[in-house]
């Protein structure tokens, strides 16, 4: 029986691993250019900052108060979104109403928004004459010029990371393990606690993680609600814009080297916890 193949159409299997091979290193071309454009910046700046600088800042109480602030804000304002993005995640992920495209589209609108029109916009509602500054005032909470204002402005710019993250592991979870345990007799409860959250951890991690670290180099948002007391951000831009170059890069690097850290950690924690589970 002939072949309906041409001839032009067949290829030695050393043409094919040849193509496949230029298309690898144009390809990995292409990707070294970006990963030396997010790199060589950091790298740079990193290697143009000497450990005495780095020292001076170190002791700068000024500079440590505006890192464990800028700190202290982020881990707070992606604890408290958890028990709020979480149930949302699996809403979206488990769920079919009139109207969810929207709410998903509602989710993801700070990543849109500018951040300082998004620092302006909420303003309008914890400003100190709005009425969740009045409601909130008999019990001595205050929303501008305070840490809890600059940790709702990290949260409103960084909580699409833990929602979309977290919707993609409840996702990434076969409907019929569900089924399955409530057919058994194990109420909705326990099959949300002991299956959906139990398999989907890694990916809400990941969620905070992103989260935390968006908060920590929130800008916009954040100057607008609360100039003082400075977050690192803030701190770095204030000391460039006054004194130059030489005194904010001793605490951008410290701000980089303390969110390389954080991240780092986190990484560590999430395979210990996976090893510690399934094994090596």
């Amino acid at each position: 029986m002939r072949s309906l193949s041409t001839p032009k159409d067949q290829r030695e299997p050393g043409e094919e691993a040849g193509a496949s091979r230029f298309l690898l290193f144009f390809l990995s071309i292409l990707a070294s250019l970006l990963l030396f454009f997010i790199v060589a910046p950091l790298v740079r700046l990193t290697l143009s900052t000497s450990t005495g600088s780095l020292a001076s800042a170190l002791a700068d109480r000024e500079v440590r108060q505006s890192l464990w602030l800028t700190l202290r804000a982020a881990a707070f304002a992606t604890f408290v979104s958890v028990f709020l993005g979480v149930p949302l995640a699996y809403l979206l992920a488990r769920t079919r109403f009139p109207g969810r495209a929207v709410v998903q589209g509602l989710v993801d609108l700070p990543i849109m928004v500018p951040h300082a029109a998004a620092g302006i916009a909420l303003l309008t509602i914890i400003g100190r004459d709005s009425l969740i500054q009045r409601l909130a005032s008999p019990f001595a909470l205050r929303f501008v010029g305070e840490e809890l204002g600059i940790a709702m402005a990290m949260a409103y710019v960084s909580v699409p990371f833990l929602v979309n993250a977290a919707r993609e592991g409840f996702e990434a979870i076969p409907e019929r393990l569900e089924k399955v345990a409530r057919t058994l007799g194990a109420s909705p409860w326990r099959v949300f606690l002991t299956i959906s959250l139990s398999m989907s951890w890694r990916a809400i991690l990941s969620g905070m993680t992103l989260m935390w670290g968006r908060g920590i180099s929130e800008f916009g948002a954040v100057i607008i609600i609360a100039y003082h007391p400075m977050t690192a951000p803030i701190l770095v831009f204030q000391r460039f814009t006054d004194f130059g170059l030489a005194f904010a890069r001793p605490v951008a690097v410290l701000l980089i080297l303390v969110c390389v850290a954080g991240f780092a950690a986190l990484r560590f924690i999430s395979r210990s916890t996976q090893a510690d589970r399934y094994g090596p």
